[in-house]
């Protein structure tokens, strides 16, 4: 296989990845999955999107130091090899590819249903195979064309939390006729700002730092960039304010307009506010906000997926053959392979929703806290090596080495935090479990490789 065919094109712009950094993280967890942290935390949710958000800022500012100096398509899988071990790249690399394979069956679902609402005499499964398949050919077509969608969805879900803020913000200050302004009555009557406590508070950091999943995105994606330090730069400035903005900002508005205990805050708070402030088929434009931002999910989750794979295949790590690309620079094996195992557990979604997908998907629950402290212990070693060899730092993880301690330990707690929590402990369980099961692989496809090593040395010596 020559040079050429596994070379990945570099056609993804400075504009392409800054907008998928920040559309990144906007997901159907902020516009849905939200309710369920402000009725249990009260207003004190904001305090649990801030907290989760600063840990997810340290994590990025790491991994945006690394990729800085070090822009590869394997991202985080290679640094995890280069510090910890080449076992640590391994089965990061796979944990993370399995769970971009259960997001990408999520959302597949999510899409369909939500399409099946508008068109109901076409059955879901059909909508969530046409919605893959449609993602599928973008991606094999061209990185730009993924850039493309991914670059309009992210504006999508961008204008419209700015426009929900904007609004919002317009009626807490009393701006909009007919409605009433409610001050700040939600936020300190109905048993305060913290109405369950403090517990409630930092407990639902452990459902919120998930909502963040998908920062490191731009890091995968950084290896096909034309100029990879800059966006990579860019991208990993921006997330103190993306995470501000989006998020801080939209459960702001939330808990200040809304009764945290609302009902309507539970089933879909963005819906509720937008009937609030009396916006004409308010619930159909977020239906269609939301459908984008799973689009935008499921469109990254194939890219994604497939470009850890690739970047797998470089360090040995997954089969040579899925580095072949096609005249346009795009990893087609790679991305077939991630689709056919995506298309598995859609069908399992269908077959087996409350046993085989249900352990899939709380299987995979835990993987981001795996990747978050990878990327810590792995930054954590490669800024002494990077030291000893004074490179240059565009990008510098700020308190070296306090901040990065104190991250780690925080993140551990959270993990333990969550097996004490009956709705998490079986995610905790069962991807320590998966987790475990990909290390064992890796030591056992070592100890074959090595058998075989020495088997063909010991018929080498026998044919002499």
């Amino acid at each position: 296989m020559n040079r050429q065919e596994t070379n990945l094109k570099k056609s993804l712009k400075t504009q392409h990845l800054t907008m998928i950094s920040i559309g990144g993280i906007i997901g159907a967890g902020l516009y849905v999955g939200s309710g369920a942290v402000i009725h249990s935390a009260g207003p004190g949710a904001i305090f649990s999107y801030a907290l989760a958000g600063l840990l997810v800022v340290f994590v990025m500012r790491m991994l945006g130091e690394m990729a800085s100096v070090n822009p590869v398509t394997g991202s985080f899988s290679t640094y995890a090899r280069e510090a910890i071990g080449p076992w640590a790249g391994y089965a990061i690399g796979w944990l993370y590819w399995f769970f971009w394979i259960i997001v990408v069956a999520i959302e597949a679902n999510a899409g369909a249903a939500s399409l099946h609402d508008w068109f109901p005499q076409i059955p879901v499964w059909l909508f969530s195979f046409i919605l893959t398949l449609l993602l599928t050919l973008t991606n094999l077509y061209s990185v730009e064309s993924f850039g493309e969608f991914e670059y309009w969805f992210a504006l999508i879900k961008v204008i419209s939390i700015v426009l929900f803020i904007g609004l919002g913000l317009a009626v807490i200050f009393g701006l909009v006729p007919g409605i009433e302004s409610p001050g700040l009555s939600n936020l300190t009557g109905r048993g305060g700002f913290m109405p369950n406590g403090v517990g409630a508070v930092l407990l639902g950091i452990t459902i919120v730092i998930f909502s963040f999943f998908g920062t490191e995105i731009v890091s995968v994606a950084a290896g096909e960039s034309s100029e990879p330090s800059k966006a990579v730069r860019i991208a990993t400035n921006s997330v103190v304010w993306r995470i501000l903005v989006f998020f801080i900002g939209s459960i702001t508005v939330i808990v200040t307009l809304l009764p945290w205990n609302s009902g309507d805050v539970l089933k879909s708070p963005f819906i509720a506010v937008l009937e609030h402030i009396k916006i004409p088929a308010g619930a159909q434009i977020m239906h269609f906000i939301v459908l984008a931002a799973v689009l935008s999910c499921l469109n990254s989750g194939l890219y994604t997926s497939s470009r850890m794979l690739y970047g797998m295949a470089q360090k040995g790590d997954a089969p040579k053959a899925l580095l072949k690309v096609n005249r346009n620079g795009v990893p087609v094996r790679a991305i077939l392979f991630s689709t056919f195992f995506a298309y598995i557990s859609v069908i399992f979604n269908y077959i087996s929703p409350d046993k085989v997908f249900l352990f899939l998907v709380n299987a995979s629950g835990g993987v981001a806290l795996l990747v978050y402290l990878v990327i810590a212990v792995s930054h954590l070693r490669l800024r002494r090596k990077m030291e000893r060899e004074n490179q240059e730092l565009q990008v510098k993880m700020w308190g070296f080495p306090y901040l990065s301690y104190g991250t780690i330990l925080s993140m551990m707690a959270v993990l333990v935090a969550m097996v004490f929590m009956d709705s998490m402990r079986s995610q905790v369980i069962l991807t320590m479990l998966i987790a475990v099961l990909v290390m064992g692989s890796y030591f056992l496809i070592q100890k074959m490789s090595r058998e075989k090593i020495v088997s063909e040395d010991s018929e080498t010596r026998t044919a002499e």
